[in-house]
């Protein structure tokens, strides 16, 4: 059975981009793969440096969500990054062997440095973040990695760390193959991506009557200025949902009644509201019956560490022998 690794920074509560974006596929992966999920707390310190202190427990909550939502931690191993120490070290290890100029062309790195605002990220941390990155991923001897086809460029870093590594020391890591995956575009209430610093999401956890609130009120096309006017569903943000949530008969009906000006913007998104509802009510009752377990979360956690560290140590007496330490 071949290894897959993936983790998420904890950096708030999960909303529907999480959830089309990543956690429908690693719930339908655990049943074919070795999977290691897990909490990506070093990452978050990457940009959160400065204001740490709910970086813990927003991993408890992250994980109550995956949970929620179907992954089992009786089929994949679901651990904290940082319990794992060997991380720290591998990552130490990669970096003496990684060109600066690997990291510096990064376009994650060129366009965070442009888009992000009133934090300080000119560190070390985060210009290296890959490496950290490509230690998670050959801990564990990935031989795929799920991502987007935007996030191709990053398992390629980590395959030219492995090539390099490899040359110098022996073949000690696979090199991990993309698993491409289709990503639904999950457009926030603005238009833009969904995110929690815009605040533009729907959360998994929001109640039926916020999410309706919130879904009402979400940009549509421009041209729709009034009731009247025309309006094209490929321009509107909410037509996304439209396209993840709704039939094929409900799709060609409120296409038709943008497009003619048929029907209202409103009346077009609660065809598509109601669909939402439904299919977070689920996971919000399942999240609910979490939290009346104190302490499950944690144990999950506490049982992924001790599975992790074993494969990791493992890993890790490899590499220390390879290198010569």
């Amino acid at each position: 059975m071949d290894t897959i690794v993936s983790g998420m920074r904890p950096t708030g509560r999960l909303h529907l981009g999480h959830l089309h974006g990543a956690l429908r596929n690693w719930v339908r992966l655990q049943k074919d793969y070795r999977c290691y999920f897990f909490v990506a707390d070093w990452h978050a310190l990457t940009t959160d440096y400065a204001a740490p202190q709910g970086v813990r427990q927003s991993g408890i909550e992250m994980v109550a969500d995956w949970l929620a939502v179907g992954l089992d931690p009786e089929r994949s191993v679901i651990f904290r990054q940082s319990a794992i120490k060997e991380h720290a070290e591998l990552h130490l290890l990669l970096s003496m062997i990684t060109p600066l100029g690997w990291l510096e062309r990064n376009p994650t790195y060129k366009e965070q440095m442009r888009e992000v605002e009133g934090k300080d990220l000119s560190t070390y941390g985060f210009l290296g973040y890959p490496v950290l990155q490509a230690a998670d991923i050959v801990m564990y001897k990935a031989n795929k990695v799920p991502v987007g086809i935007d996030q191709a460029p990053h398992v390629e870093l980590t395959r030219e760390i492995v090539r390099r590594f490899n040359q110098f020391y022996g073949a000690v890591f696979p090199e991990p193959d993309v698993l491409l995956t289709e990503m639904a575009k999950v457009p926030g209430l603005d238009g833009r991506k969904m995110s929690k610093s815009y605040n533009n999401a729907v959360f998994l956890t929001d109640a039926p009557k916020e999410i309706d609130q919130k879904l009402s009120r979400m940009m549509t096309d421009p041209a729709r200025v009034t009731r009247k006017d025309p309006g094209e569903p490929e321009k509107c943000p909410a037509f996304n949902l439209h396209k993840i949530y709704c039939t094929p008969e409900e799709i060609d009906y409120v296409t038709k009644g943008c497009r003619t000006a048929g029907i209202g913007c409103l009346e077009c998104k609660k065809i598509m509201i109601k669909h939402v509802i439904a299919d977070l009510e689920p996971i919000r009752e399942r999240r609910a019956a979490l939290e009346n377990r104190p302490g499950h979360v944690e144990e999950v956690l506490e049982r992924g560490n001790r599975a992790a560290a074993q494969k990791a140590e493992e890993t890790m007496t490899e590499v220390r022998t390879a290198v010569g330490l």
